[in-house]
């Protein structure tokens, strides 16, 4: 491996790493942000939409995005590993509750699997 290839995959780490941070700073952020009145939360939601926008624009230009399955139906095949998956018996009809750790895609495929929490789906 060349110099450069192992600099461009550190770089990518580096950036996927920041990326999976910002969305679970953005996580707690909209929590908090929902809680304070319509006055004080226009500002905030309209920086935080701005930083979003910012985060997929800069994982765009590197050719990765951040993939979220919440609310999607459960496949043991999905990029993401379920922490709570033998909670459930193999019959249970399951989606994706929560994601805790998005999915990070490249353009040659999976860059960094995801976490997530399960729940089952009530007949």
């Amino acid at each position: 491996m060349t110099n450069e290839t192992e600099d461009n995959e550190q770089m990518e780490q580096s950036l996927i790493d920041i990326a999976v941070e910002s969305w679970r700073f953005s996580r707690l952020f909209a929590k908090i942000v929902s809680k304070l009145d319509a006055g004080e939360s226009g500002r905030c939601i309209n920086q935080f939409r701005y930083f979003q926008k910012k985060v997929e624009q800069s994982l765009e230009s590197n050719g990765l995005k951040l993939v979220n399955v919440e609310g999607q139906p459960y496949d043991p095949g999905i990029a993401a590993s379920a922490l709570n998956v033998g909670d459930f018996g193999p019959e249970d009809v399951l989606v994706v509750d929560q994601m805790v750790e998005p999915i990070i895609m490249g353009p040659n495929g999976l860059r960094k699997q995801g976490t997530v929490m399960l729940r089952k789906v009530e007949a």
